[in-house]
């Protein structure tokens, strides 16, 4: 696929941050860590790589707001434009060794994600989409599973690590899905997730409490792969609430009835 000028960027500078985080992945035991809160930590590495994403994203398009997971959110001169970053998503498995991580790059456009970019150096898959153009991995086409029986499909969801509110609700919903399904996983970067629902890897994914950065590519990819993507509650705006879910449209009906059908979602 011959990208935007835009989305061209984006993959450049997934790549070029994706460099210094391979070299300290493979150092990983050497890394200096620090704890933001149980179970959540942050790197230099992350910090680093959303360094080399803004210099190569804000110097090219100086113009655009940023929202990011270390640096937060700055205005930017064209009010209706906004690169949204996750520099290192699945940094928990990043300093635990783990080869499931991604870097995440949307960008917003009048409220609405137009380009995203997913990328997973590890195995070295590159997930991407424009609006209204398609979702590909690589040099290959996406599409969302098929499957249409709760008890042949495969989820993923995030369990609330530390002192997460949301615990209740999350056993609930696994103790009403597990027994009808093929499966759940948790493997901790949603953006990969959600990328994984547009491959037709997981038939379905929901989570609570994630951020803007953690789902705004993802979801593009998922609704450019044929898939539907809503809020966890019906009406509640997406991306600043950050509860989802996400299915192809053969069983997101069945999903989402399972999960919105309960006091609180």
């Amino acid at each position: 696929m011959q990208g935007s000028a835009n989305l061209n960027l984006m993959i450049k500078a997934a790549r070029k941050a994706a460099r210094g985080l391979v070299k300290d992945f493979r150092e990983v035991e050497n890394l200096q860590v620090s704890s933001k809160a149980a179970g959540d930590f942050v790197t230099r590495a992350d910090i680093a790589a959303e360094r080399v994403i803004r210099e190569e994203l804000m110097g090219a398009r100086p113009s655009y707001g940023w929202l990011a997971e270390e640096s937060g959110e700055t205005p930017g001169e064209d009010p209706t434009r906004r690169w949204i970053v996750d520099p290192l998503d699945g940094t928990t498995n990043f300093v635990h060794g783990l080869p499931h991580w991604a870097i995440s790059i949307a960008l917003e456009h009048k409220g609405r994600i137009t380009a995203a970019v997913v990328f997973d150096p590890a195995k070295d898959e590159l997930f991407f989409a424009e609006k209204g153009l398609g979702a590909f991995m690589n040099d290959r086409r996406m599409r969302v599973s098929d499957r249409h029986r709760m008890q042949e499909c495969l989820f993923a969801t995030g369990v609330p690590f530390g002192a997460r509110r949301t615990l209740p609700a999350m056993l609930h919903d696994l103790a009403t899905l597990m027994p009808g399904s093929a499966g759940m996983r948790r493997w901790g970067a949603a953006s990969l997730d959600l990328a994984y629902v547009a491959a037709g890897r997981f038939d379905g994914f929901w989570e609570r409490e994630l951020h803007p950065w953690d789902i705004a590519a993802g979801m593009l990819l998922v609704q450019e792969a044929g898939g539907m993507v809503e809020p966890l509650r019906e009406g509640e705006p997406l991306l600043e609430k950050g509860a989802l879910i996400a299915a192809n449209s053969q069983i997101f009906g069945p999903l989402s009835g399972a999960l919105r059908n309960r006091s609180e979602a």
